[in-house]
């Protein structure tokens, strides 16, 4: 295979013996049936010969695959609420409206903060995929906050290590259903998709290391207010963890949210927002943070369950 989409790569070890659906899933970050897709349109060869989705793949064959065309718009529009909160020659830091993704994916044709970026004239860096180059870390649509973005390729370098060491320190607040007993823990259970298949991901015995901690801030009568902080970054990790110990974020209906309770507030997505993110600053090493207040739908929704207290 060859072209732009054209990847030849080994099956890692940590896949060994999976499905070539679901090896591609992790490898590629698709949901299943995307990958399927992809299998059936013969995109995807295993040792240079076709396969069923169902094959097993040992470690170290070498799988060649076309990966479709990532949605790009040719002309990018504006991203409406995308707001620059600091910017050099090495990074920008954003506050990430909801409803936009970090970049864009074969599922996701929304708005997007690489697209917002382009629209805006700013320049980042070109290391990474075409469709997320200068991302180093990512929220999800759904959640707002602050996010940086690598401008020059060093700090691309930089930032991508930063996040891997684990020593960039990562802020959420979210507003959780009930109240989470002990006040203050730590949930460290595996984080991989879900067996279901529909993009959820869960908690699951074969899946990536994961860590979360939280710290109550306020109670109310059916929702906590917590402090997070995360030792890893896995997709949807608050979300997941939280939902694991019964106390999924309020508004969050897919990972199992109370509707009531979600439409009393008023809320259309998850009651979660990275509030700051601090990191050595990868031109100097200085440390640097940066912080986000809560937009309106979710002070909002705070301030209701204020006034009940």
């Amino acid at each position: 295979m060859t072209g732009p989409g054209a990847r030849h790569v080994p099956v890692p070890e940590g896949l060994d013996g999976e499905r070539l659906d679901a090896a591609l899933a992790r490898m590629f970050g698709f949901s299943r049936s995307q990958a399927q897709d992809l299998i059936g349109s013969g995109a995807v060869l295993v040792g240079g010969r076709p396969a069923a989705k169902s094959d097993r793949v040992p470690a170290g064959e070498w799988l060649d695959v076309t990966l479709p065309p990532a949605p790009v718009p040719a002309a990018p529009d504006p991203v409406p609420g995308l707001r620059v909160l600091y910017e050099d020659a090495d990074i920008i830091v954003v506050d990430k409206p909801v409803g936009v993704a970090a970049h864009p994916t074969p599922g996701w044709t929304g708005p997007t903060v690489l697209q917002g970026l382009a629209a805006a004239g700013h320049q980042i860096a070109t290391s990474g995929a075409a469709e997320r180059q200068g991302i180093v870390h990512r929220l999800d649509a759904g959640t707002t906050g602050v996010m940086v973005v690598a401008k020059s390729e060093h700090a691309y370098r930089v930032l991508k290590q930063a996040f891997r060491d684990r020593t960039v320190d990562k802020r959420y607040h979210a507003l959780v259903q009930g109240h989470p007993d002990p006040l203050r823990g730590t949930i460290d259970a595996p984080i991989g998709r879900h067996p279901a298949g529909d993009g959820r991901f869960a908690v699951v015995a074969d899946g990536r290391p994961a860590v979360t901690h939280y710290d109550t801030l306020e109670a109310f009568r059916a929702a906590s207010l917590l402090d997070v902080g995360l030792e890893t970054g896995r997709t949807h990790q608050i979300r997941v963890h939280m939902a694991a110990v019964r106390h999924p974020c309020v508004g969050d209906r897919l990972y199992g949210a109370d509707p009531a309770l979600t439409r009393k507030l008023r809320l259309s997505r998850q009651w979660l927002h990275s509030v700051t993110l601090s990191f050595a600053h990868p031109a100097d090493g200085r440390r640097v943070e940066f912080s986000s207040p809560y937009p309106a739908d979710l002070a909002a929704a705070l301030e209701t369950l204020q006034a009940e207290a």
